[in-house]
């Protein structure tokens, strides 16, 4: 029964909070789509510094704040903040840190134009504190569909570092990819970052390069089906894609007023979670 499937987004832009683009609208209308459906849904973005907290009435959840994540030997602190989206009955969970989402821009530095210096560990970041606050939560996801890149580490850590956790044992995985940031290249030393128990060295080895093809590469070796975001991707990103046996939706032509990808995102996440592909 569809009524008792749980989906959690993962999205890296979502309108209103960020500029509208493709996935800031799917960020918008596919979780209230799904919800719609009959779905138990959650919603997660980062608290980018650009968003306006007190236009868009942001509040800190004290009770899922408070938790530290270690990342690169720094203790950071995990605050949880919500909004509501009150013409689709929906509410969105913000991951915030001050060290790595209070600057005035998303990904890239505003006057250089460059991929910000430590993407990596706001990644790192982002996926771990997800996982932590849905355990806080105790909502166990029978879904969780991760879009853009921001979001290509949690394949991984659900895969290996969280796989015994009762909340995400039996979770499946669905990643939209987008092409975006192909060449953009991590830190030198994102794999040791990225480790955690349950993760060996040789589970990164494609982080030997840390660009954005290897880690979107990586996010699509521990995902169970993937959705093909834009209509045509790097060709080394492509070539691969074409080897790998993973269930795969094509791309579908997102709008504001399309309908059509909400119902067959929700045709596939059945086909993911029934294993009838």
């Amino acid at each position: 029964m569809e009524e008792n499937k749980r989906v959690l987004f993962v999205n890296s832009e979502i309108i209103p909070y960020t500029a509208e683009s493709t996935q800031a609208i799917i960020g918008r209308y596919l979780p209230q789509g799904i919800q719609e459906a009959g779905r138990e849904i959650r919603s997660f973005i980062p608290r980018y510094g650009n968003i306006n907290e007190r236009r868009n009435q942001l509040h800190e959840v004290i009770r899922l704040s408070g938790l530290n994540i270690v990342v690169s030997d720094v203790d950071r602190p995990l605050i949880i903040k919500v909004a509501s989206i009150s013409s689709a009955r929906m509410q969105v969970y913000f991951i915030d840190n001050d060290d790595y989402f209070h600057r005035k821009a998303v990904f890239t530095d505003p006057e250089s134009g460059e991929f910000f210096k430590d993407n990596d560990e706001r990644a790192i970041f982002f996926a771990r504190g997800i996982l932590e606050t849905v355990k806080k939560l105790r909502w166990k996801p029978d879904l969780i569909h991760c879009q853009g890149w921001i979001s290509n580490l949690l394949p991984i850590y659900l895969k290996k570092a969280y796989k015994e956790d009762p909340i995400f044992a039996e979770s499946k995985v669905v990643l939209s990819l987008y092409d975006e940031f192909a060449t953009e290249e991590f830190s030198p030393k994102m794999k040791s970052k990225v480790i955690l128990p349950g993760i060996r060295s040789r589970d990164l080895d494609l982080l030997n390069t840390p660009n954005g093809i290897n880690l979107a590469k990586l996010a699509v070796q521990y995902s169970d089906g993937i959705i093909l975001g834009s209509p045509s991707f790097n060709p080394e990103l492509e070539k691969y894609l074409a080897g790998v046996k993973i269930p795969t939706l094509p791309y579908i032509e997102v709008t504001k007023e399309s309908k059509e990808y909400i119902e067959k995102y929700n045709e596939f996440y059945n086909k993911i979670m029934n294993n009838a592909l």
